[in-house]
Order: structure tokens, then C-alpha cells, then sequence
């Protein structure tokens, strides 16, 4: 037992946790008596951010949260569970890893995709995709190249040693991610109704048992370190980020799919955010019942461990698992098999406490249901102020720009921006065909992935401007849906729900909390528009460095069905003399756009206007045109504008580049033009004679839609006379862009 001198509790000590004089007068009232040290520990990373949500619940609440697809709730579960019908289910969910990979960015990314296959594989679900989200600081500084392929090696390590393919995602290189990269990882798994299990904990005199690893002393206070910004101390924080074994997870991924197809086992969750203080306080919230829990009895790795560290330690790879009393063998003969720690250390009982004992003492009484969100954890309203910097960028007049003299280096230049260029650097690290269901690997507009023993695939894609947030927050969020939504349609996908990680700054800044309430409202309209309610996902605040804070930077998760693999689509062109087709308008809108801040080095203006309904339009007609087999090829205009999505249109192609050659008559300049990043616009390549049928599907969805150019098998790129350049030159900026970035030196 541990000899170790606990210090004294005290208001002090409780803002050193992260509380503030009001939380703790509050945990004083519901406790009748000053916490003890364990019982602070508790508390603290229970009511942290990262766990309570204090500062953004009552926000979330306003996202459309059921649907007749939904099998649960948003936040019900470790993760969201949707029907795609023939009694399967498809469970997903995206987390944040931020903080732990700005000091660590191999562990902090690893253990992140860790944590969010747990959350899959608690429900009864076998993971079959991950994919990440990724924002870093510019490639030309030491310390972001640093960041960037650790990160991406840590995703690689664990992902690829867990057997689940990394399909898709998305990043983006801001300088105001230098100090605070976003590391958001999501995963899919595939689960059969009868299969599923749940979060909870119920029963009086059922066993509570922790699975898995032994615990230590790393990630302690992980939750509540993910909940403060990142300063000049914070390398000292190192303990709090975790360290991740992906070879004993894959055993405990197999030992808890086949123990959770048993009807004694009444509930599992995933040890992640302040580890077993989570998982029995949420646990036992859920069912409302409590737990009396022997800490002693838990598998330590290390000496003379505390009460309070043993309940908030993050160590990786550990289970709580609830069992109907008397099936404890049989449980326990299972994690043997699989050479996994299986340790009855709790019962389950009808006082809705949580009793942690120690060799025999008490050393903790804590009601469960006060420590969670939607219990008595606290839940606030910030202040909102319009952000002073509104009138600065939007006062530039984008109009006045100096029309560029050469348009073939300008494109260039656009297809070797980070942002843009080809991203197999990253995704040539990721084992993304491993389980042979990715139809389509990265690099289209979305990946799909087949259901194995159906005809029906799964097209998924992550998506978030932060620089369209930055600018217009509630146009950023709607965008953010509205992007993930028309990748996966471009693919032949109807888009049945999201998941989100929103990463914002201090939320106690009244301009940072204007641009996270109206992010929410962009989002909540669009995935109201779309049919694809929320089934849950993570706020990350506190996401600032010295220098000031990151983008607002809501990233969304977007899944689509496809109910017949025939109508699987990809972006790139393929038939010569096949009609490029155009669904939507181009506008002329400069603001946010990668042209102006590669050409004229500028973030101002507004961010892309969108029209809901008019977008939703866009996505039916694409996808009748893929379901009647009209759309040879589909991809969307985003990053760049047209110019780009034509260009990679011509050199995506896995079996050869072929070229365009474009012309649209419009009263716009040409740089806005082939630049601008106008929302709900499609690109769609038909066979000639199809050319009827084709107007005739937009114009019954009451869209525009134009024929701008053939495809061409000439090699070559050539628009409105002003571009004329080769595939060749094309190709090379494109795929060189990162990799040449990644070996610089200095």
C-alpha cells in the first residue's frame, strides 16, 4: 500500500485542477464535505472540458440528433450506430488528439486511433476503415515537418498493426496550426442488430471486471490537459500523453468481439478520457445503478500507485466489462485465450455511488450521476461577441486584384500548393486495402468501402475549412456538411449521417465563442438540409499557442450508402470525347480561396456563399445521373475551383492521364472564374449520346446544367484559351508538392 503523503484538498488545489471557485463550492454541496484528494481527482477530470462538455452542450443540443436510420442517440453510446439495412449497422464515431500530439505527435496520434477503434469495438463492431483529419503548421518550417510525419507515421504504426485500412481524410498547412496541430482520427465498424452492446451497467451484484492492460502512471490528467491551451510549460506535461501498444489491442479488439456475442456480458465500454472514472461513472449513470469498486484488485504496472492515480490514469488498451454474476469464468477463460489481464475488482449495486475502496479502506463516495454530462456536471452559456477582425478582412475589395498575366503558372503553382497537391505521401504510409473491402483507396472524392456478403458499400470523407470558418463561421460549418455530403455523392453515396470534432480556441473568449456557436447553426441547418442527423462526435477547445488561436475548424465525418455496388463512381475522367458537364453555377467568389492566399498571399474576404435547398438539388440530380449510369465520372469543385478539380480530373486516373479541354462563356474574369471556390457546383464526364437525358435529370431538379468542354486523349489541359498546359507538368507539381517539402533541411 502506498505510503505516499496526499496533499491537503483546498480551494487552491482545486483551480490547480482546473475547477473554479464556483465548481468547487458545487462539488462541496453535492458531496456535504470537502473532497478528498481521489474525490478531487475525480471530479476535476470529470468536469474537465474534454469529459463534461461544460461549455458547448447546450450548444450541441440544437444539431438534429435522431432519424429513423439512427439506432441510438447521439452521446448515448461509445459511438453512433445507423442501420443500412439486412439487419446490419454501421457504428462510427471521430475524436480529437491535439494536445498529446503536439508534444508527442508519434504517441499523441497513435493512442488517438487507439481510443476511437475501442470506441467501435465496445459496441459489438468490427472496425473495417479509419480516416484523419489533419491540420498542421507550414511545410517550411522544421518543427511542422516534424509534427506532420510523426503524426503520420504514429496513425500508420497502430492502424496498420491493428489490420484496419486508413481509407480517406483530409489536411490543411495554416501558419495558425504552427503551435497546435489537429489531430482528428474516425473510424467505421460493421455490427449485426442483435450483436450490439451497450454502454451500461446494471443489475445488483453483477461484476464489474477491467480487461486488458495493466495500468500505470501515463496519460494521468490527459482529459483535463486536453482542456487548457498549450503554452511555453507545456512540455512538461509529457506524462499526460499516453502510450499505446496496438499488438495488445488487436488481442483485446478479438477478445471483446467474442465475449461481447455473449448474453451474460451486460455492458462494455472503452477505458479512454480519465480512464476508470469514465467508464464507471458514465456506465453507471447510463443504468442508473452504482458500483463498489477494490482498487487494490486492479493490475498495476507500477509501485505504490494511488487511489487517485489508479482512477485517473489513461493507460491504453483497457476494458471495463459488466457480467451477470456467476459468468465470471467464463468471461475470464476468454481474455486468457487472448493472453489478456481479466480482474473482477467491482460489483454493481442499487446505491447510485461510486464506493472506491483500497485494501479494505474507503478512500471515495461519489454520486455517479453528478459527474456526468446531462447529470449534475455543469453546464454554462458563454458570451458572444461579432469578432473585431470581421471588418478588416471583409473590408478588402477583392475586386481591384491584379488579374494575373501568365494563367499556367498560376495553376501550377495552385496543384504544388500543400494544400491542394497530391496527398499519397501521406496515405502511401497507411496499409488502406488491408481486409480487401476498399474499392476505392484514397485520392477520389471519397472512399468507399464494401459490405462484405451484401451488394451494398459504405462511401465515407472528412472534411472542414478552417479558412472558410475564419472568415464566415456559420457559412464554415454549413460548408463543412454540405463538402463531406457532395464527396460522398460524387462517389454514388446518399448521405444518411454525420459525425463531427470541432476544434476551436478559449471558449471563455467571447469572439472564439461566436465563432463556435455559429459554426453549430451552419452545421445544424446543413445536416437538417441533408437529412444526416449528428450521432455524435467531440468538441476540442483550447486549441491556441503563444502566438494566438487556430482556425475555428469544425471537421465532419460524413457517411453515405450505396445500395448497389454498380453504381460505385470515381472522380477522374476516363472516355475521350466524353461531355464534361457542369451541375450548378459558378458565382465568382474569391474569399477564402486556396488562388488568393497562394497568389496574393491574402485571407480576407467572405467565405463562399451556399444555398441549402439549392445544394441538396445538385446532389439529387448527381445521383440520378450515377444510378441511370449517365455520369461516367463525378467530382466536385472545392480547393482551387474549377481549374484544379479539372486538372485532377485529367491525371487521377490509376491507368492513364487524359486530357480536356475547356470552355465556358461567362461574364467573370478568368482567374475568378477557374478559381473560385463556389459551393454546390459537380463536374460530371457523359458519353455524347446520353447528352439529353442528362439535361433532362437537371432540369427536373431544377438546376443549371451546361456542357463546358470534351475530354480529350491528347495529353494535354486547355481552357478558354488562357491555359494550355501538359499533363506531364501537371502531374509532376502535383505529386512532388509534399514530397519535395518533406525533404528540406533547414
Amino acid at each position: 500500500m502506498s505510503k505516499i503523503e496526499e496533499p491537503v484538498v483546498d480551494l487552491e488545489l482545486a483551480i490547480q485542477h482546473g475547477l473554479n471557485e464556483e465548481e468547487w463550492g458545487k462539488i462541496i454541496k453535492i458531496l456535504g464535505r470537502t473532497p478528498n484528494y481521489t474525490e478531487l481527482g475525480v471530479f476535476s477530470v470529470m468536469w474537465s472540458e474534454h469529459c463534461s462538455y461544460k461549455n458547448s452542450i447546450a450548444m450541441l443540443k440544437t444539431l438534429p440528433m435522431s432519424g429513423k436510420r439512427l439506432l441510438v442517440k447521439a452521446g448515448e453510446e461509445n459511438a453512433g450506430l445507423v442501420d443500412i439495412g439486412d439487419g446490419l449497422a454501421i457504428a462510427f464515431k471521430i475524436e480529437s488528439h491535439n494536445h498529446p500530439s503536439a508534444l508527442e505527435p508519434f504517441q499523441g496520434a497513435a493512442t488517438g486511433v487507439g481510443g476511437i477503434l475501442r470506441d467501435i469495438f465496445t459496441m459489438g463492431a468490427r472496425p473495417i476503415a479509419s480516416l484523419d483529419s489533419l491540420r498542421f503548421g507550414p511545410l517550411d518550417n522544421p518543427r511542422n515537418r516534424y509534427l506532420f510525419d510523426q503524426v503520420v507515421q504514429g496513425i500508420a504504426h497502430y492502424g496498420n498493426c491493428m489490420g484496419v485500412p486508413t481509407v480517406a481524410g483530409d489536411v490543411y498547412f495554416e501558419d495558425c496550426y504552427s503551435g497546435n496541430p489537429l489531430v482528428n482520427v474516425m473510424t467505421i465498424g460493421i455490427v449485426n442488430h442483435d450483436r450490439v452492446k451497450s454502454a451500461t451497467s446494471k443489475g445488483e451484484g453483477n461484476t464489474v471486471m477491467i480487461v486488458g492492460s495493466s495500468t500505470g502512471r501515463d496519460g494521468i490528467h490527459g482529459a483535463t490537459f486536453a482542456s487548457v491551451e498549450l503554452d511555453e510549460e507545456s512540455e512538461s506535461k509529457r506524462s499526460s500523453v499516453q502510450v499505446g501498444d496496438p499488438f495488445t489491442e488487436k488481442l483485446l479488439l478479438e477478445a471483446t468481439l467474442e465475449v461481447a456475442r455473449k448474453n451474460y456480458v451486460i455492458g462494455i465500454q472503452d477505458m479512454g478520457a480519465a480512464g476508470i472514472t469514465c467508464c464507471t461513472s458514465e456506465m453507471s449513470a447510463r443504468g442508473g445503478f452504482g458500483m463498489i469498486l477494490d482498487l487494490s484488485a486492479v493490475p498495476l504496472r507500477e509501485p505504490n500507485m494511488l487511489p487517485y492515480e489508479i482512477m485517473l490514469s489513461e493507460s491504453q488498451e483497457r476494458m471495463l466489462v459488466v457480467v451477470r454474476r456467476g459468468f465470471e469464468e467464463e468471461v475470464k477463460t476468454i481474455f486468457k485465450k487472448w493472453d489478456l489481464n481479466c480482474v473482477e475488482f467491482g460489483k454493481v449495486t442499487d446505491i447510485k455511488d461510486l464506493q472506491l475502496y483500497m485494501y479494505g479502506k474507503k478512500v471515495g463516495t461519489i454520486p455517479a450521476w453528478d459527474l456526468v454530462l446531462g447529470g449534475g456536471a455543469p453546464v454554462y452559456e458563454r458570451e458572444t461577441i461579432e469578432p473585431e477582425y470581421f471588418k478588416e478582412v471583409r473590408s478588402v475589395d477583392l475586386k481591384n486584384l491584379p488579374e494575373p498575366k501568365d494563367y499556367n503558372d498560376v495553376l501550377l503553382k495552385l496543384l504544388s500548393s500543400h494544400n491542394i497537391a497530391d496527398k499519397s505521401w501521406i496515405y502511401r504510409q497507411y496499409d488502406y486495402s488491408v481486409r480487401t473491402s476498399t474499392t476505392i483507396p484514397p485520392g477520389s472524392s471519397s472512399a468507399v468501402i464494401r459490405i462484405k456478403g451484401t451488394n451494398k458499400a459504405i462511401a465515407t470523407k472528412t472534411d472542414g475549412n478552417g479558412r472558410y470558418t475564419y472568415l464566415n463561421p456559420y457559412r464554415g460549418g454549413a460548408i463543412a456538411v454540405a463538402e463531406s455530403a457532395r464527396n460522398v455523392v460524387c462517389s454514388g453515396a446518399k448521405p444518411i449521417a454525420i459525425t463531427n470534432c470541432l476544434n476551436f480556441g478559449n471558449p471563455y473568449d467571447p469572439e472564439i465563442y461566436y465563432q463556435f456557436k455559429n459554426a453549430v447553426l451552419g452545421m445544424r441547418d446543413a445536416c437538417y438540409a441533408f437529412n444526416t442527423p449528428v450521432t455524435g462526435g467531440n468538441v476540442s477547445f483550447y486549441n491556441e499557442s503563444p502566438s494566438g488561436a487556430i482556425f475555428p475548424t469544425p471537421v465532419v465525418g460524413m457517411v453515405g450508402l450505396i445500395n448497389d455496388i454498380s453504381h460505385i463512381t470515381t472522380s477522374w475522367f476516363k472516355n475521350e470525347g466524353d461531355f464534361i458537364m457542369m451541375l450548378g453555377t459558378i458565382k465568382g467568389e474569391l474569399g477564402g480561396s486556396e488562388y488568393l492566399k497562394v497568389i496574393h498571399n491574402l485571407v480576407a474576404g467572405n467565405a463562399p456563399t451556399i444555398d441549402l435547398p439549392f445544394e441538396k438539388r445538385v446532389h439529387n440530380a448527381c445521383l440520378e445521373a450515377i444510378r441511370r449510369k449517365v455520369a461516367n465520372s463525378a467530382t466536385d469543385i472545392s480547393d482551387g475551383g474549377l481549374a484544379v478539380a479539372i486538372a485532377e480530373a485529367c491525371i487521377s486516373n490509376p491507368d492513364k492521364s487524359i486530357g480536356a479541354s475547356v470552355y465556358i462563356s461567362r461574364k467573370l474574369r478568368n482567374d475568378v472564374l477557374f478559381f473560385g471556390e463556389s459551393q454546390s457546383v459537380i463536374i460530371l464526364t457523359i458519353n455524347e449520346n446520353r447528352l439529353l437525358e442528362m439535361e433532362r435529370i437537371a432540369a427536373k431538379n431544377i438546376i443549371p446544367c451546361v456542357t463546358i468542354g470534351r475530354v480529350k486523349d491528347n495529353g494535354r489541359l486547355r481552357m478558354n484559351g488562357v491555359i494550355d498546359v501538359s499533363l506531364e507538368e501537371i502531374k509532376n507539381v502535383y505529386t512532388n508538392g509534399i514530397p519535395d517539402a518533406m525533404k528540406m533541411t533547414s
